[in-house]
Parts: structure tokens; C-alpha cells; sequence
């Protein structure tokens, strides 16, 4: 059954399917609410900021790295940015700048522990995690930080086509990300990296150099997102961040077996967080319990990271018994010399 799943094309589009059976299902059981373009707009401006925070992740784990800070930063960087402009009185564009910049500072820490001391990003950015987590403590101080000026507010709190404006934001930076990652040099030389990273720098890839600067991709990305956020709720708290750690992951690696199995890229992922964004509308319409959310994210990324792993190992046999075949097909055609007494 695994042979089928990964030779079959109509898996690069199997979450296409799944969303439509979702919507139908939901449909039938909720009619009156789920079948609403208001609920569309609701799924869709809800999964904003889980896309741009997926987004930001898809460049380190393309090139071989994890940053678990991003959730965190997201947070941080909210705060952060409430705290300039209701305490330091900033103007909007000015405090945005700088929290994107602290976000650059975070991201390029990040890279200095993982690519010039050579810590594992895993446990890198665990740490980092709990420095910003003490940070946005101290910023906060305990209490929530807002009301935030409406001038703010305004950056999210706009429609275009109906639509939210921060629904444009995501499809901006998708459409960037995804040039930029999947059809530049760039972006192969990341994939390089990811893949072999021994063999991507004995071809002359600087690989340490990619890594970090995916890792400080990946926090200004986080940064953004915690700005949006900030402009969406309206005032923050120093809790706010972690939530959205394991949807964004869930995302990113279920998005691997979309499009272009066992790799990370955009479209994947922006159908992913469809996905996980409607079952997720579609159970609290049905009245699911709070908890539900957080089942069903995991579950989710269960079952996509073990997808991920069962068509690669499926994948690395094929090309195992290609090789071998060529092997034997080459050796068939080769003239036997022969001897004489």
C-alpha cells in the first residue's frame, strides 16, 4: 500500500480531496453556519497568522535546521511591539521596524549558535525559546499591554475584495517565499543543504552560511507574524506565542506530502493550513470541546510525519533497486572477453 501511495500522482493532491470531503461533510451536518461566506472569511483570517509563522519555517527546515523559538518570537515580538508603542509612544512604522529588526537580532543568535558554534538547532532554539519567554515576561510585566493606538489596528483591520487584508499579507509573502525558495539558486542551494549537507559543501555550497541565514529568515518572518498578531487582537500578554507552534509545524509537514512529496514548499503548506483551518472551524461548529483543536494538530502531525518517513523509505528503495537494474543492464550488455588456451 505504501508502493501505491508514493508512485500514485493523485497523492500530490490528496489533500485537495480531503479539504473537499471536509466541506461537504461539514456542510451536510451545518448548513446554516459552516456553507457561509462569513465562516470562509473566518477560517481564512484565523489561519493568517499560523501561514506566515509555516512560511517562515519552511526555510530552515529546507536547509536541515529547526527553529523552535519561532512560536515564542512570534510572542515576543507582539509584545514587544505593544510595549514601544503604548510605553515608548513610537510611531507605528517606526516601532514595527524596530521589533522587525530585534527579529533579526533573534534570528541571527539563533544562527551563531547552530552555524559557528555548531549546536544542535533543536536544542538551540529550545534555549532561545526560554530566553524569550523570560524576555517577553519582563516586558509585560505580568499584564496585558493595550489598548493599542487604531492607527495599528488599521494594518490589519481592512478588507480588500471582501476579503481580509491580512489574507493579502499571507498571499504576498507565499508568492515570495516561494520564488525565492523553490525556483532561485538560492532556494536549490538550501534544498542542497537539507538534503546532504556534506555533499552540498564539498560542491562548493556554503552551507553554515545558508543555515544561518534560513534561521534569521525565520524570526523576522516569526517577527511580522507577531506584529500582525498584535494588530489583530488589539492589546497582548506575555503568554500569547506558544499555541502557535504546533499548528505551524503540523502544517509545514503535512504540506511535505502535498504537491511535492518529501519536500518542504509553499503551496503544500497554504493547502495544509486549509486543511487543518476547516476541520478545526468545522468541529467547533459541531460543538467540540476546546481541546479538540490541540487533538486534532497533533494527530495531524503525527500522521504527516509518518507519511513523510513511509514515501521516503519507499522512494530510497525504488531508486536502490533502479540502480541495481542498471547495474545488471549495463553488465548484460558489456561483450564477455575471451580466452584462449
Amino acid at each position: 500500500m505504501a508502493r501505491l501511495l508514493a508512485g500514485a500522482q493523485l497523492n500530490k493532491f490528496s489533500g485537495l480531496l480531503i479539504l473537499a470531503a471536509l466541506i461537504i461533510v461539514f456542510g451536510l451536518l451545518r448548513p446554516e453556519t459552516f456553507l457561509t461566506l462569513a465562516n470562509a472569511r473566518s477560517i481564512l483570517a484565523t489561519q493568517a497568522i499560523v501561514a506566515v509563522l509555516a512560511i517562515g519555517l519552511l526555510f530552515p527546515l529546507a536547509a536541515g535546521a529547526f527553529d523552535l523559538s519561532a512560536a515564542q518570537n512570534l510572542g515576543f515580538s507582539a509584545v514587544l511591539c505593544g510595549v514601544l508603542l503604548t510605553k515608548q509612544d513610537l510611531p507605528v512604522p517606526l516601532a514595527i521596524l524596530v521589533t522587525l529588526v530585534v527579529g533579526g537580532v533573534i534570528g541571527a543568535f539563533n544562527g551563531f549558535l547552530v552555524a559557528v558554534i555548531g549546536i544542535d538547532s533543536f536544542i538551540a532554539t529550545l534555549g532561545t525559546t526560554s530566553l524569550l519567554l523570560a524576555g517577553s515576561q519582563i516586558l509585560a510585566e505580568g499584564a496585558f499591554i493595550g489598548p493599542l493606538d487604531d492607527s495599528f489596528l488599521a494594518i490589519t483591520d481592512q478588507k480588500v475584495f471582501t476579503l481580509p487584508i491580512i489574507v493579502l499579507y499571507v498571499a504576498v509573502l507565499a508568492l515570495l517565499a516561494w520564488y525565492v525558495i523553490e525556483h532561485s539558486p538560492l532556494g536549490r542551494r538550501i534544498y542542497a543543504t537539507g538534503a546532504n549537507p556534506e555533499a552540498a559543501h564539498l560542491s562548493g555550497v556554503a552551507t553554515k552560511r545558508l543555515v544561518f541565514f534560513s534561521l534569521v529568515t525565520s524570526a523576522v518572518v516569526a517577527s511580522a507574524a507577531g506584529v500582525l498578531l498584535a494588530s489583530t487582537l488589539g492589546s497582548v500578554s506575555e503568554s500569547i506565542g506558544p499555541e502557535y507552534l504546533l499548528p505551524a509545524f503540523a502544517a509545514v509537514f503535512l504540506g511535505t506530502t502535498q504537491l511535492k512529496p518529501g519536500r518542504f514548499n509553499v503551496g503544500g503548506t497554504l493547502i495544509a493550513i486549509l486543511l487543518l483551518g476547516t476541520g478545526v472551524a468545522g468541529l467547533q461548529l459541531l460543538g467540540a470541546p476546546i481541546w479538540v483543536t490541540a487533538l486534532f494538530n497533533g494527530i495531524a502531525l503525527i500522521v504527516a510525519v509518518g507519511a513523510v518517513l513511509m514515501v521516503k523509505r519507499v522512494q530510497e528503495r525504488r531508486a536502490v533497486r533502479r540502480a541495481a537494474q542498471a547495474a545488471r543492464q549495463v553488465a548484460a550488455s558489456t561483450p564477455v572477453a575471451s580466452t584462449t588456451a
